[in-house]
């Protein structure tokens, strides 16, 4: 028999922030250890985001100095790269005149992702996953598309083939409307790049993207063409005077040749809204609720404005804006957080939403966290403030593409389903480094995390009931969306349950029946042992991937009557 592979990925997290791509990337499976990371706030003492990170996941491999400083020989070796770096001019000439060249040791932040890359050699990592804002791809103004060339082009001058998508979370379920571009890349002998073999299908059926969030491609839309010259002529002509920039919102690059297209999302499963991830009225702070005395100062920020200004110039002009909704709906994901989500003083682009007692009142930190599906309470720190924590958020991901993302990479990596046994839920257990008392004050979390999903409930589908033992009944208690649960072994199976017309589970607990209805999102041959730390059971089993969508109003008692373990039948029949 042949020997099992080790399924470990080494990564290195650039521009870390407080951990974003990390829960993700340890959200979709095990396999993703972060080994080192970097974080680093210029022009500013007080480092917030090192702080939060130290605090959730220790010291070790944590670097707190800026990227240009970094030596690359002082990075350990690893399999994957990520980082979503900061936005700023990618040209060549920005870098010159900061750097002293391309190859220099100091620089805008682009140009030290390339410099520690090229600098790895043949030990450069084989993945590579960045993210970035959506202008990306059509910056700058003047000339439409070069800042994504060059990045596209030095890449492929280090031997990767490199696909992107621009995705707007709320596109596929998740909270918050927040349209970043997502890059991965694969060096030449890696596994993955070695299933490339046609970049349209790649894009269209066979990618990271294409799998992980389905599209159709926009009709009139698909374009290729090359990347040509060397990076400083690329910086220098690239489009030069395109009012339009050639590259789509889904595409592909290998040895400079472009495949692109638009892509026009295509989701029907569960979703999540602002409404589904805010606290309990009584648990928020009275300093968060507007007063009646300002309210009319927050709905004329929210509201269509015609100014009249005059420019530095002296020429006389109209400033105008569009009115915004006011209070923000609950029913809906919520508008992108920026950074200046904290703070009392009025502002058009803060979240105002109104309360059940007709209260209206500001987002706090923990909601603004679940918003970008980041534990609860991730950035309480007693050395970080309410507004710095809304401004961490501002500055984050949503960990749940990056989620998505490392599990179509794992898939493709190793042929296999991943498994995770840390969601990205999951509360990390602070741990202090220079005063160990810094959390003695805080006794218990600020609320227990409740999230709602949205799911429209079809009684026409079947649902599996499955007994759960036990020692196994807290974990479908903690209230964490995202569950594995496995069967008896597969011989002992009910062979009269067609699989293939799965689609809900509901779990029975002993002496109390069933409440909670969860979405089989993949149903596969798995071993007890990959879900719990403390089993050394490796026989086969049937596992099933579940996903959190709604509960009954109570707990209805059903009693499993196939061995007395499970049963199957119309939804419909249990509401």
């Amino acid at each position: 028999m042949a020997k099992k592979q080790i399924q470990e990925i080494k990564v290195v997290e650039l521009f870390a922030g407080v951990g974003g791509f990390r829960i993700g990337l340890e959200g979709a499976s095990d396999a993703y250890k972060t080994i080192w990371n970097n974080q680093w706030e210029p022009s500013t003492k007080h480092q917030d985001a090192s702080l939060v990170y130290r605090a959730r996941f220790g010291s070790k491999g944590h670097v707190n100095e800026d990227i240009n400083l970094v030596m690359t020989d002082t990075i350990p070796n690893h399999d994957l790269m990520v980082g979503g770096f900061p936005c700023q001019d990618y040209s060549v000439a920005a870098s010159l005149s900061k750097s002293g060249g391309i190859e220099g040791k100091k620089g805008v932040l682009w140009w030290q992702i390339y410099r520690i890359l090229n600098e790895k050699g043949n030990d450069r990592p084989d993945y590579i996953f960045f993210e970035n804002v959506d202008r990306l791809l059509g910056s700058p103004a003047k000339q439409r598309g070069r800042d994504f060339a060059i990045i596209l082009a030095s890449l492929s001058d280090l031997g990767y083939t490199v696909e992107w998508r621009v995705i707007n979370a709320a596109d596929y379920g998740f909270p918050q409307r927040r349209r970043r571009t997502y890059i991965v890349g694969y060096k030449e002998c890696s596994v993955v790049n070695k299933k490339v073999e046609d970049l349209k299908k790649w894009v269209l059926y066979d990618g990271v993207f294409a799998k992980g969030f389905p599209f159709l491609p926009k009709e009139k839309t698909e374009d290729i063409f090359s990347i040509d010259g060397e990076i400083t002529e690329v910086s220098e002509t690239f489009n030069k005077g395109g009012k339009v920039s050639p590259f789509g919102n889904a595409g592909i690059m290998r040895g400079r040749i472009v495949y692109s297209i638009d892509a026009v999302p295509q989701y029907d499963g569960s979703t999540m809204t602002l409404g589904g991830n805010l606290i309990s009225e009584e648990l928020v702070p009275e300093e968060f609720f507007i007063s009646d005395a300002d309210i009319e100062k927050w709905k004329y920020e929210k509201g269509a404005k015609k100014i009249s200004r005059v420019s530095k110039e002296g020429y006389e002009y109209t400033f105008s804006e569009g009115a915004m909704t006011f209070p923000d709906s609950l029913d809906a994901p919520s508008r992108t957080i920026i950074t200046g989500e904290g703070g009392n003083a009025p502002s058009r682009f803060k979240h105002v939403i109104k309360t059940t007692s007709g209260r209206y009142r500001r987002l706090v930190p923990i909601e603004l966290e679940r918003l970008n599906m980041f534990p609860d309470n991730h950035t309480l720190h007693p050395e970080v403030s309410e507004i710095k924590r809304a401004f961490l958020m501002g500055n984050a991901l949503v960990c749940g593409v990056v989620r998505e993302v490392g599990k179509e990479l794992f898939r493709l990596i190793y042929g296999e389903e991943p498994v995770s046994k840390h969601p990205i839920e999951e509360q990390r257990n602070p741990t202090p480094t220079l005063n160990l008392d810094l959390f003695d004050e805080i006794k218990e979390d600020l609320v227990r995390n409740q999230r709602k999903k949205n799911a429209t409930l079809d009684p026409s589908k079947n649902v599996l009931i499955g007994y759960v033992k036990d020692d196994f009944a807290d974990y479908f208690k903690d209230g964490q969306i995202s569950k594995y649960y496995y069967t008896g072994k597969t011989k002992s199976f009910p062979s009269t349950i067609a699989l293939n017309k799965l689609y809900y589970f509901m779990p029975y607990l002993k002496g109390i029946g069933v409440k909670d209805i969860y979405l089989i999102k993949t149903a596969r041959i798995g071993n007890k042992a990959e879900i719990r730390e403390d089993s050394n059971d490796t026989d086969p089993r049937l596992i099933f991937e579940l996903e959190y969508i709604g509960s009954l109003d109570k707990q209805k008692l059903i009693q499993p009557n196939i061995f007395r373990t499970y049963r199957w039948s119309l939804l419909g029949s249990v509401l």
